[in-house]
């Protein structure tokens, strides 16, 4: 599908990198990002969502589309849950396009399991993707931040990480799944802290839409309101410099409601107590008063 180039430039002149580019939300953003001007290395390594190569190559149709609307792309097959692949994919986009201004953390796979059936294989290789993954890319962008700001200390640079309503509220199944969306937001908040120097800003997205990943969950696919459109426009804006001085922030994106997460804060405070009646009651007061768990919401 080719899509004409915005006339916005929002982005216009800026490098950016998508990972699990190669279909659904990541796609979205990759060409949201091309046409609203920035170069794009469009990275996905075509599997399934067990992670399991299926002979695909959706990277290079992608890549294929943008520049057919005039947009500049290059796929990238490099593993993100690789340290070396990690960095050869942001030397990618300095070699192709010579900087990185723009990394969106996308890529992902699922192996949905009760807690007492999932196996250590399954743990790890949705943390090897998600978490490691994001990490990885982000270390070596930082130091390719960190190199550029000595030389050009007014470059600004975007780090987009995604998240996910799992990780931010938990869902039954997806122990492995919601550990490593809650640890890269985590992460995010400390990527805001310390790249800030470089002047870096670090955001989550945590998007809802129709996508390989939601299809099991049933709905609609055609519905409007789960357009991958509406994810791509909040990417596009953190990407882009009217988010100057946003950072450290999760932001819930849907075609249904837009909100930033407020994530863990104090309660009300109490005396404490070594005593266990005295303790007991504290406590049970505290839990009377406090806000249910998101999943116990209803």
């Amino acid at each position: 599908m080719t899509t004409p180039l915005s006339t916005d430039g929002s982005c216009s002149g800026r490098v950016a990198v998508v990972t699990g580019a190669g279909r659904g939300l990541g796609a979205e953003y990759a060409r949201r990002l091309a046409r609203a001007g920035a170069a794009v290395v469009v990275n996905d390594l075509g599997v399934g969502l067990d992670g399991a190569a299926d002979g695909t190559t959706p990277a290079d149709e992608v890549v294929a589309g943008i520049r057919a609307a005039g947009g500049r792309a290059v796929a990238s097959g490099h593993d993100v849950s690789s340290w070396e692949g990690a960095g050869r994919l942001v030397g990618l986009a300095v070699d192709a396009f010579g900087d990185l201004d723009i990394l969106v953390n996308n890529a992902g796979v699922l192996r949905d399991r009760t807690i007492a059936r999932m196996t250590e294989a399954e743990w790890d290789s949705v943390i090897q993707v998600h978490l490691k993954g994001a990490f990885a890319t982000t270390h070596h962008a930082a130091n390719h931040w960190r190199a550029r700001h000595g030389e050009h200390p007014g470059r600004v640079g975007r780090l987009i990480n995604t998240t996910s309503v799992s990780g931010l509220f938990g869902n039954a199944g997806q122990a492995n799944y919601s550990a490593a969306k809650a640890g890269v937001a985590a992460m995010t908040i400390v990527a805001s802290l310390e790249l800030g120097r470089y002047g870096v800003t670090a955001n989550c997205v945590s998007p809802g839409a129709a996508t390989r990943m939601t299809a099991a969950l049933g709905g609609d696919p055609g519905d409007p309101a789960r357009s991958p459109g509406f994810p791509a426009a909040v990417v596009e804006w953190l990407a882009s410099r009217r988010s100057d001085g946003v950072t450290g922030r999760v932001f819930l994106t849907s075609g249904k409601r837009l909100s930033v997460a407020e994530g863990w804060q104090h309660g009300a405070p109490a005396v404490p107590s070594e005593d266990l009646d005295e303790l007991d009651a504290t406590l049970r007061g505290l839990l009377a008063a406090a806000r249910p768990n998101a999943g116990m919401r209803g």
